[in-house]
């Protein structure tokens, strides 16, 4: 990779373009998972958290141009292809026809919508944390059609088919990833 770009140059992008304290936090929760999947595959946790990071870019500032927008920033900002296609592939189907081919680009896929549902979950809990959360009790939200409606239930599971694996196991290792950074995420409660 030719131009590997920093962990901090990243956030430093992702501040100028994104004020919204939910959006950040949601960067954050992608970015903490991206490196548990990383870590677990044995792959290069910053470049995979970078990609989380950011995913979405453009959100924010130009949502009718979603993930077109970034794209042109990233290549204004000189970064590499692989961050650039990856952050293309997690709109696929949505807003672009960039298919997820490597694991990195399927994991994004998969985990960005279930980050957000496992936050809206974490928000209702009594404790509003992450870190005594249960597969079961995702599964159960995922179930119900009405619990954050705005989740794409359709682009998790074709996440998991491309990934090959089960749904409790990306559920829960997306929870993993997501308590190892509770607190910058927001998710820490009253625990």
């Amino acid at each position: 990779m030719k131009n590997k770009i920093t962990r901090e140059d990243a956030w430093n992008l992702l501040t100028e373009y994104t004020k919204t304290d939910a959006l950040r936090k949601h960067a954050l929760a992608v970015e903490a998972v991206m490196e548990h999947f990383a870590k677990m595959f044995g792959e290069d946790e910053e470049v995979w958290g970078v990609v989380g990071l950011l995913h979405d870019l453009d959100y924010e500032k130009f949502p009718d141009e979603h993930c077109h927008k970034s794209e042109e920033i990233m290549r204004e900002q000189g970064i590499d292809e692989l961050y650039i296609r990856a952050m293309k592939s997690h709109g696929y189907g949505i807003c672009t026809d960039v298919e997820p081919e490597s694991k990195m680009e399927k994991v994004l896929y998969t985990i960005d919508e279930l980050t957000g549902l496992i936050n809206a979950a974490c928000l209702m809990r009594p404790s509003k944390s992450v870190l005594d959360l249960e597969v079961k009790s995702i599964k159960k939200k995922f179930k119900d059609k009405s619990f954050a409606a705005g989740v794409s239930r359709e682009t998790i599971k074709n996440g998991i088919v491309m990934l090959d694996m089960d749904l409790d196991d990306v559920i829960f290792e997306t929870i993993e990833g997501m308590k190892a950074k509770a607190e910058d995420i927001g998710l820490k409660g009253n625990l």
